[in-house]
């Protein structure tokens, strides 16, 4: 389609990479006469995080394939390719441009996935000298406002207060005024591991092999990002709409079954395992969160499915999504700079290359920057785990978290990173942190087996990394977590240790982060 850069513009819609919904709010009111919708792919959103190819991949790819269903129900949409020669390379000068080129009477946003990229828009359009509406997302279930009502008068923020008021508001899972089963969290019964056996048989995830479009974005990342980490060998991603749709189809119909039991263990050469595979079609804004809970919820009603599996899957999407984004915008910016352990250690250079001898972070590292992808137990006990126990600034953890995940955009990415996984926001995600020992990783997976570290072990040449670091951990923090009425069992266990016996681990780990830190 021809763009015709000289007819008056009432209204400059931005759509960015994460809000590809034709349902967004952004569409309310548009009027093909007189809108235009603006997209563009810029260099810096790629580099301010040295972004996987992956991560890049799947954007770029979808947001091409949303422009040409905008185009083909006739929208105008003036679109910024990388390739572009005049392409200014970042957000902020692309939409002046397009500002000063345009001369819009206004321009339109939903509210945008991260602190920094709202204030790009923002300075754009104050630069530019035209008012900018930035308009409620409603893709999600709960509001913002919502949100700050929730916390109006509570000292201590908890998920599960929220998940629960956001099931009977929604009447998800619901008998009348109880919670379908008797109980409102199946949690307890999701946390079984597979033995000796492993997984067995299952189906695997419905692939997405690149098609035109995708196989374009595909070339242009190698041949623009080709020093950036990671591989597009298995790129299979959906990358529309519809895909979206049949993916979720199918993890209803053959692996929600026992995403519950199993959605915390994991196994060599086993990416998915039972896994949806549906957050960054859910954080593209390709799949409408309603949709998903509403077919997990009509699969329970009409069939044995069990009821731990699918409250699991409507628990991380009813409560556990919605409540990210309300604790992303009530503390950012400031929540990004918190550091309550104080780590201050670099991260670690095998985090970009799966070169260590660790079994259990070589086989997680190696399948993200294989597939951009791991599932949470794989982020918050194996990679998390290590940086926290390790003492790595917890803002380098969140930059790579956000670098090398397709489902990463920064409001679910760094309260999970920075306040689940590393604790660096004293409690306000999580109310203890989550630290543990080689033999949890040894109980749920069979890394172990593969390793030549002795999770059971915290001193030797043959002493599992994460045991030694773990008791370093509680020793280096037992002051402040002695005020933690969680942490009781774990300080317990370690004030019976002897002094001698502490200060070899202090010795071992000391050692442990000298070689971490010489490669």
């Amino acid at each position: 389609m021809v763009q015709d850069h000289t007819k008056p513009v009432r209204h400059l819609v931005v759509v960015l990479g994460d809000q590809l919904s034709r349902e967004s709010a952004a569409f309310d009111g548009f009027d093909g006469a007189v809108d235009v919708v603006w997209m563009a792919e810029v260099r810096a959103e790629a580099e301010h995080v040295w972004m996987t190819k992956p991560h890049i991949a799947i954007f770029l790819s979808a947001m091409r394939h949303f422009r040409d269903e905008l185009r083909t129900d006739g929208f105008q949409v003036d679109y910024r390719e990388m390739d572009d020669l005049d392409n200014c390379g970042d957000l902020g000068s692309e939409l002046l441009r397009a500002v000063e080129t345009r001369a819009p009477e206004k321009v339109i946003v939903v509210k945008p996935g991260e602190w920094r990229g709202e204030r790009l828009l923002i300075d754009a359009a104050e630069r530019g000298g035209v008012p900018l509406e930035i308009r409620p997302d409603r893709h999600f279930l709960s509001s913002l406002d919502a949100f700050e009502e929730h916390m109006e008068g509570r000292r201590q923020l908890l998920m599960e207060r929220f998940y629960r008021e956001m099931r009977r508001e929604s009447g998800v899972l619901m008998d009348g005024e109880e919670p379908a089963g008797g109980r409102w969290n199946y949690d307890a019964e999701n946390r079984r591991s597979f033995g000796t056996e492993g997984p067995g048989d299952r189906a695997s995830p419905v692939a997405f092999p690149p098609d035109g479009i995708t196989c374009d974005v595909l070339d242009l990342v190698e041949r623009r990002f080709a020093d950036h980490p990671g591989s597009l060998d298995h790129f299979d991603w959906p990358v529309t709409s519809d895909q979206a749709e049949e993916a979720l189809a199918d993890f209803v119909g053959h692996r929600l079954v026992d995403f519950g039991s199993y959605q915390d263990a994991m196994w060599m050469g086993e990416p998915y395992l039972y896994h949806s595979r549906l957050s960054a079609a859910l954080n593209l804004k390709l799949l409408d969160p309603r949709d998903a809970i509403e077919a997990a919820e009509r699969a329970y009603n009409r069939s044995d499915l069990p009821l731990n599996s699918v409250e699991g899957f409507v628990r991380q999407i009813l409560g556990w999504r919605e409540y990210v984004r309300g604790v992303y915008w009530h503390y950012m910016p400031e929540y990004a700079e918190l550091n309550a352990l104080e780590a201050d250690s670099p991260l670690p250079g095998f985090y970009w290359t799966a070169d260590t001898e660790m079994r259990c972070l070589r086989e997680c590292i190696q399948q993200t920057l294989d597939y951009g992808y791991a599932h949470h137990i794989q982020r918050l006990m194996v990679t998390g785990l290590f940086a926290l126990l390790l003492g790595v600034d917890p803002r380098r953890v969140h930059e790579w978290y956000l670098a090398v995940y397709v489902d990463a955009v920064e409001w679910v990415e760094l309260p999970n990173t920075l306040g689940m996984s590393q604790f660096a926001d004293g409690g306000i995600m999580a109310t203890k942190p989550y630290c543990a020992s080689g033999r949890y990783i040894q109980r749920m997976s069979n890394y172990c087996d593969h390793c030549r570290y002795e999770p059971s072990e915290r001193l030797g040449e043959d002493a599992c990394p994460f045991t030694t670091l773990y008791w370093d951990f509680l020793m280096r923090h037992e002051e402040r977590l002695d005020e933690n009425p969680r942490m009781g069992l774990q300080l317990y266990n370690l004030r019976r240790i002897e002094s001698d016996e502490r200060r070899a681990i202090r010795r071992h780990a000391t050692t442990l982060r000298d070689r971490v830190a010489a490669g």
